[in-house]
């Protein structure tokens, strides 16, 4: 991984030309981007926008959007573990369960099913998301690609880790409404993002220097 830090504001058009880029330089092997960044950054806007560009360019049956949300641990097991209050921090979610369907998504040449993650019930949803054959490019993203730990193994099998930035009092006042349009009490929702959001928005804002590409968002 290449390692920058300059703040870029690419268009659309610029980023799917980078991907197909990479994926021209892969003989004909799938190439796999994330998109990494704090709570509230973009990341899911950014990659559902590049996404449909590289579909109107390539066609929508060689690109599938991916997220790591889908690796969500259930709450169910969130109490068991005793870590409902802490949904969302990196423990939180299956990481080498991610890692391995990134694996399976790099390596076999069978219809894959990921899994997708339902924001009006919070909970992790299986088989939500078909990758066919077809499938040139996968755009993945989520907040921890860049963590380290057993984060690294699906690090691993990125091809490029792009970090999504945008504006500190933009990013908290969009993280404050989502939180309330799902659901949460505007007190609740300020609550929350400072005892668990914040930290761990620090976390991946650690990881940030290792992406091959910083994206400032408008």
């Amino acid at each position: 991984m290449a390692g920058h830090d300059a703040l870029v504001r690419p268009t659309l058009d610029e980023l799917a030309t980078r991907v197909l880029k990479l994926a021209a330089g892969r003989m004909g092997e799938r190439v796999i981007v994330g998109i990494a960044g704090v709570p509230g950054a973009g990341k899911t806007t950014l990659a559902e926008k590049l996404t449909a560009v590289l579909a109107e360019r390539i066609g929508a049956e060689q690109v599938a959007h991916v997220p790591m949300d889908g690796f969500h641990l259930a709450d169910v097991t969130l109490d068991r573990l005793g870590l409902r209050d802490r949904k969302g921090a990196p423990e939180t979610f299956d990481a080498l369960g991610y890692a391995a369907l990134l694996l399976r998504l790099r390596e076999t040449g069978d219809l894959v099913y990921a899994p997708g993650f339902e924001r009006t019930i919070e909970q992790p949803v299986a088989g939500a998301i078909p990758v066919p054959p077809s499938v040139r490019v996968v755009v993945s993203e989520g907040n921890y690609l860049l963590l380290g730990g057993d984060w690294e193994r699906a690090e691993d099998q990125l091809d490029e880790v792009w970090y999504c930035h945008t504006a500190e009092e933009v990013r908290l006042e969009r993280l404050l409404a989502r939180h309330v349009l799902f659901g949460k009490t505007p007190e609740f929702a300020r609550a929350w993002i400072e005892q668990t959001d914040q930290p761990n928005a620090r976390l991946i804002e650690a990881g940030r220097e290792r992406a091959d590409l910083v994206v400032e968002m408008d």
